[in-house]
């Protein structure tokens, strides 16, 4: 009896499990449906695990998510490809439930599903599925049936194609402007499956109904469209049905709608071809980065560097430069700072005589702007200039401005500026940045803020790298091991951190000699976090410095501080302890 009970027992225990009040177990029951359905068989699973999952869909949310994930791999566990429309009845139900990430799932599941399924399962079972959603009473159907237009059309018959076709066009002229809105975001993937000859007289026709729709929602989503749609016309067809809807929405009514032709503009461009660009999207674009609200200058301003490259440099200064000198002094600091992350980038495509006359001054007018974002994004992206204008008329123009950022009072500001030290010191070369940003780098290890502090720690070392040993030890390490007795103990800290970060780069001889005595020093420190910290450091020397070392300074100066009354403090010397030990023996 016992042999025959066993194999119900795992679909007893899911039947038991999803029917309990707590979720998570209801979610775990379901998150081990393979393994059920392995223990089950594929007959079984097929006869009686589906079923119940068709019948089950009464319940939380997030079960029915995960039952729609599940569904969407579960074709081995039925019997292959040969029985893979069982799983259509389940999704289809969870296709018409209310929650929008349900139905996503389960639509996602199904085009799975359906891209893996033999055509004459697919004309069978798959196309009158999305034909029963598609005249679905609750919209929730209607909504899932637009996104499985695309797996069934290809395998459909001419009639049956005919009428895939007309039943999208009454999606896109629903009543429920949800459904519309799912008809507007799949067109393209549906257009793609659909000949070229049906392209141009049926789709074409559904998109223009798209892009007139009284809801701004509509419309955006149609614009979304606009560049998938236009590759895949000819280019007289795409001027001829695509460029004058983009000018429209360029002027819609709705911000929304022309917040995203701002961001499709440069895709769309593309669709177009290069003189219909010039004729009519300038001016659009011109438009967009006028506008009156500040989110469609924000979208607009963020991609002038990407609209500069698709024109001609003339073009580019005659018509796009005057918007960006307006927007470099706009109102809404996030349209100046959307600018400024770009704006390094239309130096190579204008070239040295405009960058220097046109752009220079906007640069340092954004360098000087009072957010502190704006200044960042301008920072971050100064090498991009360096290459055009070179480094002298760079440090002439953008120096005193970036020294005076250095001690910006936002500390954000402050680190941006380090984290882009090294990178400038390479480009300024030895003899510039002594003179110029040589002092800075020490301020930054007495800040106020610990990033700047750990910040400027790293910077030595990368500087180090940068100018190697010989510059360090006459330029860094003498400033450095000025601070190791500053009456505050954080900054003491940072040097300690510092030297650690430096040994490596300055090699053993430098740091037996010039930082191995500064940390044994601070070894005594009153402070408890300064002392625990030298022990660190230590630990990480005992692979610089030579093993005569070790035993002669470094293995009685963590045998003191084991011995220390600080819990902490021997607790990282006895690690170090046995580090040296363990460094021993394998020697």
């Amino acid at each position: 009896m016992a042999m025959v009970d066993e194999p119900l027992y795992p679909i007893a225990v899911l039947i038991d499990e999803l029917k309990n009040d707590d979720i998570q177990l209801r979610l775990n029951s379901i998150r081990k449906l393979s393994t059920i359905a392995r223990a089950l068989g594929e007959e079984r699973t097929r006869k009686e695990l589906i079923p119940f999952l068709s019948e089950n869909n009464d319940d939380d949310d997030e079960v029915l998510l995960a039952i729609a994930g599940e569904l969407g791999v579960f074709i081995p566990y039925v019997g292959g490809l040969e029985h893979a429309h069982v799983l259509l009845s389940p999704l289809e139900t969870l296709c018409t439930v209310e929650e929008t990430c349900v139905r996503d799932k389960a639509v996602e599941s199904l085009c799975r599903i359906g891209s893996q399924m033999r055509e004459n399962d697919l004309v069978d079972c798959f196309i009158p599925l999305v034909k029963r959603l598609a005249a679905g009473e609750w919209f929730t159907a209607r909504v899932s049936a637009c996104g499985l237009f695309h797996i069934a059309y290809p395998s459909a018959s001419e009639m049956v194609k005919i009428e895939l076709r007309s039943i999208y066009g009454q999606l896109c002229q629903d009543d429920m402007p949800m459904v519309r809105r799912s008809a507007a975001s799949n067109l393209e993937m549906f257009a793609a499956t659909v000949e070229p000859s049906h392209l141009k007289s049926e789709i074409m026709s559904i998109f223009d109904d798209l892009t007139q729709d009284d809801q701004d929602s509509v419309r955006l989503l149609a614009v979304e469209g606009c560049a998938a749609l236009g590759k895949l016309l000819e280019p007289q067809d795409c001027v001829a049905h695509i460029l004058p809807v983009i000018v429209n929405f360029s002027q819609d009514k709705s911000w929304r709608v022309r917040y995203m032709v701002a961001n499709q503009l440069c895709e769309l461009c593309e669709a177009v071809g290069p003189e219909p660009t010039r004729a009519d999207l300038v001016p659009a674009y011109v438009r967009l980065l006028r506008d009156n609200e500040a989110e469609v200058r924000i979208a607009a301003a963020g991609k002038v560097t990407k609209f500069c490259r698709i024109l001609s440099p003339d073009l580019a200064i005659q018509h796009l430069l005057p918007c960006v000198k307006e927007l470099s002094s706009d109102s809404s600091q996030h349209v100046r700072s959307s600018l400024a992350f770009v704006i390094m980038g239309m130096a190579p495509v204008l070239g040295k005589d405009a960058t220097i006359e046109q752009l220079l001054p906007i640069f340092l007018s954004l360098l000087k702007d009072e957010f502190p974002d704006v200044r960042l994004n301008i920072i971050s992206k100064l090498d991009q200039v360096n290459q055009v204008i070179g480094i002298d008329l760079l440090s002439q123009s953008l120096l005193p401005a970036i020294v005076e950022l250095a001690e910006d009072r936002h500390w954000r500001v402050r680190l941006a500026i380090i984290e882009y030290i090294p990178l400038l010191a390479s480009q300024l070369g030895v003899g510039f940045f002594n003179d110029k940003l040589g002092s800075l780098c020490m301020q930054w290890l007495q800040d106020k803020v610990y990033s700047i502090r750990d910040a400027g720690a790293n910077n030595l070392k990368r500087l180090a790298e940068e100018f190697g040993p010989e510059w360090a030890m006459q330029h860094i390490i003498p400033q450095v091991l000025e601070i190791k007795n500053d009456s505050h103990y954080l900054y003491r800290m940072t040097i300690i951190h510092a030297i650690s970060l430096l040994a490596p780069v300055m090699g053993p001889e430098i740091t037996c000699s010039k930082l191995l005595p500064a940390v044994v020093n601070a070894s005594k420190d009153r402070v408890p976090n300064i002392k625990f910290n030298v022990a660190k450091v230590l630990q990480s020397l005992i692979h610089i410095v030579d093993q005569s070392v070790v035993e002669k300074t470094i293995r009685p100066c963590l045998i003191e501080l084991s011995e220390d009354p600080d819990v902490d403090v021997r607790f990282f010397a006895n690690q170090a302890l046995q580090s040296i030990d363990h460094v021993m023996m394998s020697s």
